[in-house]
């Protein structure tokens, strides 16, 4: 496990963003929180290891923030948080390069996982 990366994690839920941090705070990495879209392209910095960012915000929402990333060449991992079942969202992930679609309610378990193997990947490959 890559402890204390950087994680950007966005959610416009107060509750679902503060459960987020902490879980990803309780396994040593560090934590910048965003609320929405706008307020995360403001705090995306070069040591930003990956963003886990709610699909459905306000005035940005997740494809919003992902597409202006990799229009920017930035090719940080994000994974995408959401509610939502449709079907179609996975093929929009797919197409913008998402590394990961969680579904909420997100469960601890399956959310460490995935963030380890993503950073795993990223350290492998020596991409971002």
């Amino acid at each position: 496990m890559i402890e204390s990366a950087k994680i950007l994690v966005v959610e416009d839920n107060d509750f679902v963003r503060m459960q987020i941090a902490k879980f990803l705070q309780d396994e040593g990495y560090e934590v910048v929180e965003g609320t929405d879209g706008s307020d995360a392209l403001d705090k995306m910095e070069p040591d930003i290891a990956m963003a886990i960012v709610d699909v459905r915000m306000e005035p940005i929402d997740g494809f919003e923030f992902v597409k202006t990333l990799r229009s920017e060449d930035n090719n940080t991992p994000v994974i995408l948080v959401t509610g939502d079942h449709n079907p179609d969202l996975l093929a929009e992930a797919g197409k913008w390069r998402v590394a990961a679609v969680l579904m909420k309610p997100v469960q601890r378990d399956r959310l460490v996982k995935t963030v380890s193997r993503t950073l795993q990947s990223l350290a492998r490959t020596g991409s971002r």
